[in-house]
């Protein structure tokens, strides 16, 4: 079957608005008219460019989408405090796009095709993020601010984004802004990097220049979470060379040098130096919901954001707890209380649906069908970005829970249709 240009373009805009959902700054600026956008885009190329459906494939989704519809239903119902009905339509919208986008790549296309989309759109993003930031050395005195409820940042036409007022950072010397690309925080384009850098190791492979690109990229936006991946993936790499070139050995071992320095001096910062506070709150975002998970453990305490910040700005776990917890990891928190969201997903998970309806999502989550070579990897790089930042409940991330969901169901209605 031949793959068009137009199905490619209408594959890479559903991709590119998926990964935008996930962090993106056309997102975080026109939410509701990019979701608006979103799912149009998604019921045009799906009833009126698609093939004809596949009724097992529907059945599976349908089922899937009624099941965690079900789910928020009963947590909405069940929640300790009085929840907006406007923030379970939101995480309804977020399963429906999820859905339709899995739908339409399944039925009308391939996983193949969904991966080789995610990987041309991530190049995209690697190759952007690298000239945004050589382009701040040239354009940093005529970027302008721009701002929305909930963020600001600076901007040169709306083409490259910097945060200037906590991104500035001084190197050996060498004074730069951290990188952010098209996503409202470095920590969440290091996500999608180290993504890309392992669909070229080990999927693609097309071209090693590239790879080494994008390992530069991921250095410029200083995060711990992106160096620490980075890390993995190039040990991960440098074992599986070894069998192939061992030439390759000592250039690669070289590189990784300088990798590791910066990575032991942004651990240091973050931890004793003046970024700790970064390090901190994350800290405590894994610490304090897990307790109030403890407390509220069958339905967690509703997804409702508003309703978790005023929660976990009044709940306090038993000092005795806390310095148990202490003692076993050895590092001391110094956060007693935030009334900010939690940067991690997981935990987030855990404390707004309690512990039987997370498991079963983090069951889908790792069953997804969408990357099956080193699964292992892949998924290290998923869940270190979605316990750094707030993103597993986004359409990207969500995306491969629905694909656990899906696969779970097609097995079991196709089995009762061979039965009857």
């Amino acid at each position: 079957m031949i793959y068009t240009i137009k199905q490619k373009f209408f594959d890479s805009l559903i991709i590119f608005m998926s990964i935008m959902s996930a962090g993106g700054l056309l997102f975080v600026f026109n939410r509701n008219v990019s979701y608006m956008c979103f799912l149009l885009l998604l019921f045009i190329t799906i009833f009126f460019l698609g093939k004809k459906i596949n009724r097992s494939q529907l059945n599976s989704n349908v089922i899937t989408f009624l099941s965690i519809s079900f789910l928020f239903t009963i947590n909405y119902i069940f929640a300790i405090n009085d929840q907006g009905l406007n923030k379970y339509l939101y995480y309804i919208m977020v399963v429906l796009t999820s859905i339709l986008v899995l739908f339409h790549f399944i039925n009308n296309r391939s996983y193949v095709i969904l991966v080789d989309r995610i990987y041309w759109i991530l190049r995209l993003i690697v190759l952007h993020a690298f000239l945004s930031f050589l382009a701040f050395f040239f354009i940093k005195n005529s970027i302008t601010i721009i701002t929305s409820t909930h963020h600001e940042c600076e901007t040169f036409l709306n083409i490259f984004f910097y945060t200037t007022e906590r991104g500035l950072m001084d190197l050996f010397g060498f004074e730069f802004c951290r990188n952010q690309g098209l996503f409202w925080e470095p920590g969440v384009l290091q996500g999608f990097l180290n993504m890309f850098f392992f669909l070229e190791a080990f999927i693609f492979r097309k071209s090693r220049s590239l790879l080494l690109l994008t390992a530069i990229v991921i250095l410029t936006t200083y995060s711990t979470t992106g160096i620490a991946l980075l890390l993995v993936q190039s040990a991960v790499f440098l074992f599986s060379e070894f069998k192939k070139n061992k030439w390759l050995i000592p250039f690669i071992f070289l590189l990784s040098i300088p990798i590791y320095i910066i990575f032991s001096i942004n651990v240091e910062d973050k931890i004793q130096g003046e970024k700790q506070a970064s390090f901190q709150k994350r800290y405590f975002d894994l610490v304090q919901p897990f307790f109030i998970a403890l407390e509220y453990p069958l339905t967690g305490i509703g997804l409702d954001i508003d309703q978790f910040q005023r929660m976990r700005q009044e709940f306090y776990f038993s000092s005795s707890s806390l310095k148990s917890l202490q003692e076993q990891v050895g590092i001391e928190s110094n956060v007693t209380s935030t009334s900010k969201g939690s940067s991690n997903s997981i935990m987030f998970l855990f404390a707004t649906m309690g512990i039987p309806t997370s498991f079963l999502m983090l069951y889908m989550f790792f069953n997804q069908q969408i990357i099956k070579e080193k699964r292992w990897l892949w998924m290290l790089i998923m869940v270190v970005s979605v316990m750094s930042e707030p993103l597993l409940l986004r359409p990207f991330f969500f995306l491969f829970i629905v694909s656990g969901f899906t696969y779970t169901f097609y097995k079991i209605t196709s089995f009762k249709h061979q039965i009857i």
